[in-house]
């Protein structure tokens, strides 16, 4: 059915992925630990959680999406024969880059916690417990930054089985911490909310921590010698820079389309946003796995992109596209015939649960673009082309998905079905425009 090269590419390609996605299944746990073990102290603690959390994701996504760079940068040094010590300088520079964009991080959330949870107008207990809770979660800025250095680093070595590993480790942890920091035990006492944010604070350094010990455990990474060495590279942070920022914009810009839906959503009332949460939440989830392959074919591409073989680059990332397009499709097709009972997984209302399930048949269509846009995405950070995707996912989402998603909303009988017309138009148009560039590209 397959050709060899096929088989040989597919395997290599999953190789990378799995552990990638697994990582980012940990990493969305965390999330959902903190918000599971305080929704156990009431709605107020609850509330008090995901208006925070919603406030950190655009920092979140901004600086995960800056060192993704270095997955692509190493890739492609590594396909051309760039000696192991000479990696470790660019990881060793790496690590100090990510102390001080941690640190902008953490002061930014800390400045900004008090006056952005006060403008929401919340209940004042909401907004007493909101604030220390967002105050404490900041510091997780210093861990995860640490961590997306480290991780793309490994990436780009194709050592994604120490960053499995130490995103579960890092989701133990935080699930033991934030149950002791919540409700005490023995001499720790019980700190509600707060501790939430104060135990993810901690789990996130002991997550790259465990990474950073997997630095002298692997043999890719330890020849790298990144905490025995010395030395760090001249121009290593304006190269990740150059190449980050426009990667950060792209994944900000899909996240604050996705985050503006959902305000439009919000004026529907307040059945409509439960059915919209159950739906994207289960796509967000389904949606790790073209975003894993995604990460996987960076590598992919970007490792014969260094070696210089042009038709093994473009072929790789051709595979990964096709991989990602054939688990949408695989996803869309649960969404529709087990829409019931996802819903039912979520909630006992009848009422939200038939219109989340029709939100889910929605969510389906739109998940055949996202993973397309999700693997292409990944093919051309590979070959470091980042400024004109930027623009052109720029234009898809907020100068077509956006105005799209607001007038089938507002303006036709559509109503909320419209939003997720929108999304859908917002990426597909990111979808074909991308293919268009990677084709042009590896034409060449």
């Amino acid at each position: 059915m397959f050709s060899p090269r096929l088989r040989t590419e597919m395997r290599a390609n999953l190789k990378l992925a799995l552990p990638l996605i697994a990582a980012q299944l940990a990493g969305v746990g965390m999330g959902a630990t903190d918000t599971i073990m305080a929704g156990k102290l009431g709605p107020n603690a609850l509330a008090a959680v995901a208006v925070s959390v919603n406030i950190s994701m655009a920092f979140f996504v901004f600086f995960l999406g800056v060192f993704m760079a270095a997955s692509a940068i190493v890739s492609q040094r590594r396909g051309a024969g760039v000696a192991p010590e000479t990696i470790g300088s660019y990881a060793r520079t790496l690590q100090g880059m990510a102390l001080w964009m941690g640190a902008i991080w953490c002061l930014s959330l800390q400045l900004i916690a008090s006056p952005a949870i006060r403008a929401l107008d919340l209940d004042a207990e909401t907004t007493a417990l909101a604030i220390p809770y967002l105050r404490a979660y900041a510091f997780s800025a210093f861990g995860l930054c640490s961590w997306f250095a480290l991780r793309f680093v490994a990436e780009g070595l194709e050592a994604t089985r120490p960053v499995m590993l130490a995103g579960l480790i890092g989701l133990i942890v935080n699930a033991l911490l934030n149950w002791l920091l919540i409700f005490g035990a023995g001499p720790v006492p019980a700190l509600g909310v707060t501790g939430s944010g104060i135990a993810t604070a901690i789990a996130c350094v002991v997550m790259a921590a465990s990474l950073a010990a997997f630095y002298g455990r692997n043999p890719r990474l330890s020849a790298l010698r990144v905490f025995k060495g010395h030395g760090r590279e001249t121009g290593a942070v304006g190269e990740t820079l150059k190449l980050g920022l426009p990667i950060a914009l792209i994944v900000l810009a899909e996240a604050g389309l996705f985050v503006v839906v959902a305000m439009f959503m919000a004026r529907l009332g307040e059945r409509t946003v439960a059915a919209y949460q159950i739906a994207i939440n289960f796509a967000s989830v389904v949606f790790m796995i073209p975003l894993g392959i995604g990460f996987a074919t960076t590598v992919r591409v970007g490792f014969f992109a260094g070696a210089g073989d042009a038709l093994s680059a473009r072929y790789a990332g051709l595979v990964g596209m096709g991989m990602g397009m054939s688990n949408a499709a695989f996803n869309a097709t649960v969404m529709l015939v087990f829409g019931g009972v996802i819903a039912a997984l979520y909630t006992q209302d009848v009422g939200i649960a038939a219109q989340a399930m029709a939100f889910l048949a929605l969510a389906a269509i739109f998940q055949l673009a996202d993973g397309l846009q999700a693997t292409v995405n990944g093919a051309l950070r590979g070959l470091k082309d980042t400024r004109l995707p930027m623009v052109i996912t720029l234009f898809s989402y907020w100068c077509i998905g956006l105005p799209v998603a607001w007038w089938l909303c507002f303006h036709t009988p559509l109503g909320a079905n419209g939003l997720w017309w929108g999304l859908t138009a917002g990426l597909a148009a990111a979808a074909v425009g991308l293919t268009l560039r990677f084709q042009g590209l590896t034409r060449r």
